[in-house]
């Protein structure tokens, strides 16, 4: 394992593990656990880039705290609509996030696309708007129990992260972060493998190496999204192409994300010892 990691070390890729709260936390709960959060934190894990995505009206409180308080954490966002400003109830545009120091936007999560019709253009379309503020989207792609077992998993990996890709420079993929969420196994009973991770992540660099060529592909960072814990966090990022996490459930509780975030950064460590 450790040459393995070593790889990936040397291409650059700093781990990135995500925190989704998605319609969790009021702003006072928010205020508690990214305090919290930070406190567990120390100097073994300051090789992982961590970042929180709350609830819209949890955002400003989170910057204030972070900001104010120096914490080794980033803000990012769940969602915005593609449009800078215009007649969308509802919705949160790009700028208005950028404003808030909000460096990461979730684009495209699987529950984004099921329950509230988010088709592949729209995908296309936030993404233009999160780079064109100077934010980094998390492109999530993913497919279903129907599609994993009709064997189609590759072409549905294809046909939602390509059009991402034509529309950016190999520059801009490099930069990129890429979210595998294997929606079969969410909540289904059935676990993805850290195999399956591989499989998929290995794929998803090899689409940005056909589109931009061998330095976007070393440096894009791609995550694994789907029932993380702290017990298989490690298993997930020991593979080479996989270069951090993005935490639903386990997220919420500051105490089991710390052990989330510690057990990436014990993995990073030990195979570059």
């Amino acid at each position: 394992m450790a040459a393995t990691r070593d790889s990936v070390e040397r291409a650059g890729r700093r781990p990135l593990v995500s925190a989704n709260w998605k319609m969790h936390h009021d702003h006072i709960a928010a205020l508690h656990t990214v305090r919290d959060l930070s406190l567990r934190l120390g100097p073994s894990e300051q090789g992982v880039e961590v970042s929180v995505h709350p609830p819209f009206t949890d955002l400003r409180t989170v910057q204030l705290l972070i900001e104010g308080e120096h914490l080794p954490l980033v803000l990012g966002a769940q969602h915005c609509h593609s449009a800078d400003q215009g007649a969308f109830t509802g919705e949160v545009a790009a700028p208005m996030l950028a404003r808030l120091g909000v460096r990461y936007v979730i684009v495209g999560h699987s529950e984004r696309r099921q329950l509230f019709g988010m088709d592949d253009s729209q995908v296309v379309a936030t993404v233009q708007a999160v780079r064109r503020h100077g934010m980094v989207p998390i492109v999530c792609v993913g497919e279903t129990a129907e599609q994993r077992d009709a064997g189609t998993t590759e072409q549905r990996l294809r046909a939602q992260l390509e059009p991402v890709l034509q529309v950016l420079a190999p520059e801009a993929m490099a930069s990129l972060v890429v979210a595998y969420e294997p929606v079969w196994a969410i909540g289904t009973g059935r676990p993805a493998s850290h195999v399956d991770a591989s499989d998929a992540a290995a794929f998803i660099r090899s689409l940005v190496a056909a589109a931009g060529g061998a330095e976007a592909a070393a440096g894009v960072r791609i995550q694994y999204g789907g029932s993380v814990s702290a017990a298989n966090a490690a298993d997930f990022v020991a593979e080479p192409d996989v270069d951090g996490l993005l935490v639903g459930g386990a997220s919420l509780q500051a105490a089991e994300f710390a052990e989330v975030i510690r057990s990436v950064a014990a993995c990073y460590r030990s195979a570059a010892s």
